[in-house]
This record gives C-alpha cells, structure tokens and sequence, in this order.
C-alpha cells in the first residue's frame, strides 16, 4: 500500500486520467476525495469504493475551488496529495483566431482552477509541514504545435506554476511536480469545436500529431501519477515528467 493513511483531491475524476488515478490511489490505500463538474460519473466512479468520497466541483469558479478544500479538511482533517487534473482543450485556434470565450475558459479552468486550489492547500500543508501536489500538464506545455494559443498558453503556465511551488517550499516539507501527457484516450477531445478547425491549423499543427507513436491508456499514465505521490519519489521535486510513448523526441 504505497498511499496509506494519505488524503488524496483528485479533481477532474469523472473520467478519462483523473478517474483511473482515483481509483489507482484508492487501490493503493488513500482516501480519495474525488470532483467534477459531471455529478453522474462521479456517482458511478463512486459505487463500489468506499475509499472514494465525490463532491461536484467547477474548477473554472473559485469559490468553488475554495469549498473543495475547506471540505476536505472539514471531512478529513488534512490534505497529504493535491492532484490537479481537471481541464479543457481549446479549438487549436493560433493567437490570431482565438476568441475571447474560448480563452477565458481554457485559462480559467486549466490555469486558474490550479492557482486557486494550491494557493487554498498550501497553507495547510505547511502546518503539518508535509505536502505533495501533482499538476496535470500536458507535452502541449513544453512546446507549440500540440494545441491552440490558449491551452498551449495554460499547459506553459502550470508548469511554470509548478516548478515555481516545488523550489520555493523544497525545504518545507512540499513537493510539487508535473506530469506532461502526450495523447490520450479521454474525453478531453469532446471539448474541441472541430467546425472551428481552420486550414492554418490543418497546415501547421495537424501535420505533426501523425508523428504520435500511439495514444495511451488513462491507466498508463495514472501509473506516473501514483509513482509522484508515493515515498518511491522523494527525492523529485520541481519536475516536469514527460509520458507521450516518445514523440516529443522527434
């Protein structure tokens, strides 16, 4: 039980990455404490783990984000794990093409959403000096072609947001890392407007996504996930963990 005794937040865990890390946490003995905006899913990710408790949380509200926290201390006293997974895709639109909509969702909720739930955990964590955040990012954060300007913008954010908590706190007691994905079979896609592909993004960006080795499996890169939470990484703080089966080496 690599995770025991430990209170773990996993937002976005309806589905796709955030649900297997739910589980795979549980599994390994944390007490899971589990949101999304789609109460449903939670609901059916609940039935069956007892170490999994739900609340429908919109990452993109802050006040929302703040009644995450103060719940799981009310429920569980403490917060050990903070996983920010919970995010959007924009429409692949470049900087030129982006609206003002689509922008602020995709930094509200991908960039906004992060900053608000650690800026509410941390100081929590100092107090029992012990802390571990895991920020979903994306290889759409370490280069330009992977997305639009605005989650491409987001990913680049987080990161920096990471690497930034990670050092600042390294020596009281909080560790903070990212895990950047490459393609994966969620439903992350459902939140593209494909209408809104236009032929510069065609020209420019869907020519590199043929050089994706494969997609991966939310279970695979939960296993990264799992591996930052537990003891067997202590000594990696500050880091950005890449998992794209290799097609950012081209």
């Amino acid at each position: 039980m690599k995770l025991e005794n430990k209170v773990a937040i996993v937002t976005g865990a309806g589905s796709g990455l955030g649900k297997e890390i739910a589980i795979l946490f549980a599994e390994n003995g944390a007490t899971v404490f589990a949101t999304d905006v789609n109460i449903n899913a939670l609901n059916d990710l609940q039935k069956g783990n007892p170490a999994i408790s739900i609340m429908r949380i919109n990452m993109g509200a802050d006040n929302e984000v703040k009644s995450m926290i103060k719940s799981a201390i009310d429920k569980f006293g403490k917060i050990d794990i903070l996983v920010n997974n919970a995010g959007v895709m924009d429409n692949f639109q470049p900087v030129g093409e982006c609206d003002e909509d689509t922008w602020e969702r995709v930094i509200n909720i991908n960039l906004k959403g992060v900053f608000h739930a650690m800026h509410a955990a941390v100081p929590l964590m100092l107090e029992k000096k012990q802390g571990n955040i895991i920020n979903i990012a994306s290889i759409g954060g370490l280069f330009g072609a992977r997305a639009g300007a605005a989650y491409t913008a987001s990913k680049h954010a987080v990161i920096g947001l990471t690497k930034n908590t990670g050092y600042m706190y390294a020596k009281l007691g909080i560790r903070c890392n990212a895990i950047a994905p490459g393609a994966m079979e969620t439903h992350i896609a459902d939140s593209i407007d494909m209408t809104k592909i236009t032929p510069l993004v065609n020209e420019r960006i869907m020519a590199g996504m043929v050089l994706n080795p494969r997609t991966s499996k939310p279970t695979e890169v939960a296993q990264v996930a799992l591996f930052l939470a537990s003891d067997d990484s202590s000594f990696v703080n500050a880091s950005v963990i890449t998992a794209d089966g290799g097609w950012s080496a081209f």
